[in-house]
């Protein structure tokens, strides 16, 4: 509906535009001849005096540049005008081509598509959470309980219960471990700081954290940001052999960075299927921007810059 009423407001503005703009090309046309003749007859006469029209040269240079230069400034004024009339006729009428706006429709699309699928993440970690997970420590509790109370059971049914209170606590470690990976509830509550200091207590070398975010930005970029730190936390653990690791994130007006770096060996490729493929996904799906260095020997630094909309 927006489109059509805009396509209408063009339409209306344009009809007594081609009218306006011939009136102004013709009295543009109409000066710049006058002028033209002007200035010709005037020379021809300053070259070929013809007495009783003017007297002498000396009389007619004055004369000659009185006439001409008021019908040459107006002529240049009136094409000024019509330059800026049409420049105004030609955003109007044409605006954005067609391209342009679906390129435009395909990006807000995407934007749309993407928190729309971080909603949903989101929706099902809260599902499982309060349902399935709370009903797996239930069950756990009482496994364990009967493990304890029933010291009189034959060494076969206890047995079956010791297997099935473990088979419970695993079951319960996956899904606390799935339901982290779909959205930390803790990055919703106490914001990006506290989600990436679960991280770093988390993985298998020591990591510095530094954060520094005046502002929180919007659940989507938060959840690219977190997503992008544990993948590139866990890329260091599989392939860099580092020591450490170095976490920054830094919010810079309405932009996220994003760094993570290590000392190790370096050489990391994209195309060699080490995760940075799915790594740069998730920040362009945002239209963040991906850079990676990682020379022979190190050191390696992952970073990204997500557009920051509070």
């Amino acid at each position: 509906m927006a489109r059509l009423h805009g396509d209408r407001a063009t339409a209306r503005l344009s009809r007594p535009g081609g009218p306006a703009l011939t009136a102004y090309a013709l009295l543009a046309a109409v000066v710049w001849t006058t002028g033209v003749i002007l200035a010709g007859a005037v020379a021809y006469l300053l070259i070929f005096p013809i007495n009783g029209l003017l007297r002498t040269t000396s009389d007619a240079r004055p004369t000659a540049l009185g006439v001409i230069r008021p019908v040459l400034v107006a002529g240049s004024r009136t094409a000024g005008v019509i330059a800026q009339l049409d420049a105004s006729a030609a955003d109007a009428l044409l605006g954005p081509n067609r391209w342009q706006r679906r390129l435009a429709d395909l990006t807000e699309s995407r934007a749309g598509v993407v928190d729309a699928a971080d909603a949903e993440r989101r929706r099902i970690e809260r599902d499982l959470h309060d349902g399935a997970q709370q009903r797996l420590v239930s069950l756990a509790m009482n496994l364990g309980l009967a493990r304890a109370g029933l010291p009189d059971l034959p060494d076969e049914a206890k047995q079956v219960i010791v297997d099935a209170h473990e088979q419970a606590k695993e079951a319960l470690a996956e899904l606390r471990i799935l339901v982290r990976g779909l959205h930390p509830a803790i990055l919703d509550d106490r914001g990006l700081d506290a989600a990436l200091s679960g991280i770093a207590a988390r993985a298998p070398v020591p990591v510095r954290l530094r954060v520094d975010l005046p502002d929180r930005a919007s659940p989507t970029v938060e959840a690219v940001a977190y997503f992008m730190v544990t993948e590139a936390l866990a890329n260091v653990a599989k392939h860099a052999e580092a020591s450490r690791a170095e976490v920054e994130v830094r919010r810079h007006g309405d932009v996220l960075t994003v760094a993570v770096t290590d000392d190790g060996i370096g050489g990391a490729d994209p195309s060699n299927g080490t995760g940075l493929t799915g790594l740069a996904h998730r920040v362009y799906s945002v239209d963040g921007t991906l850079s990676v260095s990682s020379p022979a020997g190190g050191p390696t630094v992952v970073s990204a810059e997500l557009p920051c909309v509070s």
